[in-house]
């Protein structure tokens, strides 16, 4: 039984239109920033919970700013606040098409490997005849299951 989970042509015209369209969007964000991972466990986060508490907080600390320190920055948070909600929606369609994306490279993948698992059943029974035994042996490597032992010796 053949699976074509997905057929996908994409021309040169349209790489290129897509590879300017990507440098298009990498130009209008680069401000993004990069974190490492410890940076990202070590920050405090505002996940779906914390965000009207952010969000009141600092709503307050607008409203009555003689309580607040020269050292919180409180027009910092509210542009901050002001570049997520800007940048959420976008984030998300980018996000849904990067899954997308991903997901069409793994049914290509899938494509082609039971394409390629067909033809290598073909090649055990009828390239007998063929003479075509040594390439199916080649072939066959990627199945060959080993052991810790033998994985320790090749090392």
């Amino acid at each position: 039984m053949t699976q074509n989970l997905v057929s996908l042509t994409l021309s040169d015209a349209q790489l290129e239109a897509l590879d300017q369209a990507l440098a298009a969007i990498e130009s209008q964000l680069e401000g993004l920033v990069a974190l490492t991972p410890e940076q990202r466990r070590a920050m405090p986060k505002m996940g779906e919970k914390s965000e009207a508490f952010c969000r009141q907080t600092i709503s307050l600390l607008q409203q009555n700013p003689q309580i607040v320190p020269a050292t919180v920055s409180v027009p910092d948070a509210v542009a901050d606040l002001t570049a997520l909600d800007r940048l959420r929606p976008r984030a998300q369609r980018l996000a849904r098409l990067s899954e997308r994306a991903n997901d069409t490279q793994t049914a290509l993948g899938s494509d082609v490997m039971a394409t390629s698992l067909q033809g290598y059943a073909l090649l055990k029974v009828a390239g007998k005849r063929q003479g075509l035994e040594s390439l199916r042996d080649a072939l066959g490597t990627r199945f060959v299951k080993r052991t810790r032992a033998t994985e320790e010796k090749a090392a």
